[in-house]
């Protein structure tokens, strides 16, 4: 899990005026609006305006986080140029230095910054992002190791094995397996309550 959502509270509670947050008012109005009358292609706009409203929800509780977290972190424009960076080309041959030049500040500032918000280096954020996207894949699809490892930035099916197992404890053809034996294990579950029901 992503520790933007492992931050997450429980409850997001907003004060009933939301005249500061003009998109939050946007998205209720319209919700209300689509709730009140039930027109053709309800059942399509409301699940997209519930998500829409989720991220105008997060959004406003973001806007009024402490930093030193994932909020923070976000709202710094150093740090988020880095982290926009590695999302959007994880398995780019990304470096402290092309990091920076994409923040527009040295090495020396993206690293203090980042660190501070992130609570580790860019490169030690990335190797961990990589892995967790082959975690995903691993579990998600049925590419090969090697197809895998170029996909996060790893040059060898043996690389991202040896940081796989030393992130996650166990090599990624365990894990890979562990991950379809609980899936079937839910579908087997879900299956069993249906019949009963």
């Amino acid at each position: 899990m992503h520790p933007l959502l492992t931050e997450l509270p429980e409850v997001v509670h907003r004060p009933h005026r939301v005249d500061r947050n003009p998109e939050l008012r946007a998205a209720i109005d319209l919700l209300a609006g689509e709730l009140d009358r039930r027109k053709p292609g309800s059942c399509v706009a409301l699940p997209s305006l519930l998500d829409l409203l989720l991220v105008y929800l997060i959004r406003s509780w973001m806007g009024e986080a402490t930093h030193g977290s994932w909020p923070g972190a976000l709202g710094d424009p150093v740090t988020a140029a880095a982290l926009r960076a590695m999302h959007s080309a994880p398995a780019a041959p990304w470096t402290n230095d092309r990091l920076a030049a994409e923040a527009g500040v040295s090495r020396a500032t993206l690293a203090r910054r980042f660190t501070a918000h992130v609570g580790r280096p860019p490169t030690a954020y990335l190797t961990w992002w990589r892995l967790i996207l082959a975690a995903g894949q691993l579990r998600d699809t049925a590419g090969t190791l090697a197809t895998i490892a170029t996909r996060v930035g790893y040059g060898s099916p043996y690389a991202l094995s040896h940081a796989f197992e030393r992130e996650f404890g166990t090599t990624p053809g365990r894990y890979r397996t562990l991950a379809a034996e609980r899936s079937a294990s839910a579908g087997a579950g879900s299956r069993a309550t249906a019949s009963v029901s």
